[in-house]
C-alpha cells in the first residue's frame, strides 16, 4: 500500500474532537446520523482533494472493518 496517507496522531485536541463528533449525532435518528456521516465524509474528502490519499483511506477503513 502507498504511504501517502498520514496515520500518525495529528489532532491538537483529540478528546474535544471526539466529543464534538459524538455531539454531532445527538438527537438524530439512525438514518439522519448516516446522512450526516455521508455529508461529513464528502466535505472532508473535498478538503483533502487528493484521490490517491482518499482511496488509501478507504482501503484502510474497509480493512479495519473486515478484520474485526
Amino acid at each position: 500500500m502507498s504511504t501517502n496517507l498520514r496515520t500518525d496522531a495529528r489532532l491538537s485536541d483529540p478528546d474535544g474532537f471526539y466529543e464534538a463528533l459524538i455531539g454531532l449525532h445527538q438527537d438524530l435518528s439512525e438514518s439522519q446520523s448516516q446522512q450526516v456521516n455521508a455529508r461529513l465524509i464528502l466535505l472532508l474528502s473535498n478538503q483533502i482533494g487528493d484521490c490517491a490519499v482518499l482511496r488509501e483511506a478507504m482501503q484502510l477503513a474497509r480493512a479495519g472493518v473486515l478484520s474485526t
